[in-house]
C-alpha cells in the first residue's frame, strides 16, 4: 500500500517531538532542621521520580547549583537519580550553574556527562568540618560550663571546652574514612576521562568549567537548552519538573515561629556560597 504525501506530512505534524525533563537542584544539601530549604533526599525524591516519568522521554537533565554540604545526603540523592536511570534505562546529562562544589560536585556525577559555564566553579572533593572554640570567651565573661554524659566520648570536640588532640585525630579519621569514599566515587563515574595535571585533583581545590574540563571532571562547555538542542533535534521539549508549593506558601502565610533558626542557618548558608566567592 502507498502512503499518500498529505498522510506522510499529517504523521510527522502530529508526531509528538523527543522530550528531555529538567530537574534543578539548587541549594546547600541536608536534612531537617538543618538547611531546611536546600537539598536532602527527602524534599527530592519525589522531584527525582517525577522525572523520569512520561512519552517519548530521551534524556533527564539535572540542573545542579549548589556549594555542597551532607556527604550522606549527597550520596543518596545521587543514588537514587542513577538506580532510576538504571531502571528507565533513560540517560542523565548534567549541567553546572554557579557551582557545583563538594556534596554538590558528587550529586552531578549521576551524569553520564557533565556539562558547565566557562565561569562554573567545579570540584571540591575533600571533607570540611567548620567549628568554633569559645573557652577563652566564657572564662573572660565568668561563664562556668557545665556539662554532664555519660560515655567518655560523648562530649569530644565541645567548642565551650579544651580541644584535646586524641578528639582532633578522631576527626580526622572520619573525614580520611568519607573523604577515601568520595576519591573512589569520583573515580568510578569519571574513570579513564579523569586527568590529575597537578597532583591536586583530591586536595579540596576547585576550579572554573574549562579548567575543570582540562582535568576530566567535566566533559564540555555548553547550557542545557543548547546541548540538548544539538543532540535531540530543535523542537525537542525540555519540561521543567518542579515542587508543587503549599497554599499557604502561596499567599506568604507559612508562618515565622521559626525566624531565629532560620537566621542562624541562613548564617551557615552564607558562608558555604562565599567560599566559592558568591
Amino acid at each position: 500500500m502507498v502512503v499518500p504525501a498529505w498522510l506522510k506530512n499529517l504523521r510527522t505534524r502530529l508526531r509528538r517531538p523527543p522530550r528531555v525533563n529538567v530537574l534543578r537542584l539548587d541549594g546547600v544539601i541536608g536534612s531537617g532542621g538543618r538547611f531546611n530549604k536546600g537539598l536532602s533526599i527527602e524534599r527530592v525524591a519525589g522531584l527525582i521520580e517525577r522525572a523520569f516519568e512520561g512519552g517519548r522521554l530521551k534524556a533527564v537533565a539535572i540542573v545542579v547549583n549548589s556549594p555542597g554540604g551532607s556527604p550522606a545526603q549527597s550520596a543518596l540523592i545521587h543514588d537514587r537519580i542513577r538506580a532510576l536511570s538504571a531502571e528507565k534505562e533513560v540517560p542523565v546529562i548534567a549541567f553546572v550553574e554557579d557551582v557545583a562544589a563538594s556534596g554538590g560536585y558528587w550529586i552531578a556525577c549521576a551524569g553520564e556527562e557533565i556539562h558547565v559555564q566557562p565561569a562554573s566553579i567545579v570540584g571540591s572533593i575533600g571533607v570540611v568540618s567548620p567549628g568554633f572554640g569559645f573557652v577563652g570567651a566564657i572564662a573572660k565573661l565568668g561563664i562556668e560550663r557545665r556539662l554532664h554524659a555519660s560515655g567518655e566520648n560523648k562530649a569530644i570536640l565541645d567548642p565551650f571546652l579544651p580541644e584535646e588532640p586524641d578528639d582532633v585525630a578522631r576527626l580526622e579519621a572520619l573525614q580520611k574514612d568519607i573523604h577515601d569514599l568520595f576519591i573512589a566515587h569520583v573515580k568510578e563515574r569519571r574513570g579513564q576521562r579523569l586527568n590529575d595535571i597537578d597532583g591536586d585533583l583530591f586536595t579540596g581545590a576547585f576550579w572554573t568549567g574549562e579548567a575543570a574540563r582540562q582535568r576530566g571532571l567535566v566533559d564540555g562547555i555548553g547550557e542545557v537548552r543548547q546541548v540538548m538542542r544539538a543532540r535531540y533535534g530543535k523542537k525537542v521539549r525540555l519540561e521543567a519538573i518542579r515542587a508543587e508549593r503549599s497554599l499557604l506558601a502561596r499567599f506568604g502565610l507559612a508562618g515565622s515561629s521559626r525566624l531565629a533558626a532560620e537566621i542562624g542557618e541562613a548564617i551557615e548558608v552564607r558562608g558555604l556560597w562565599g567560599r566559592f566567592g558568591l
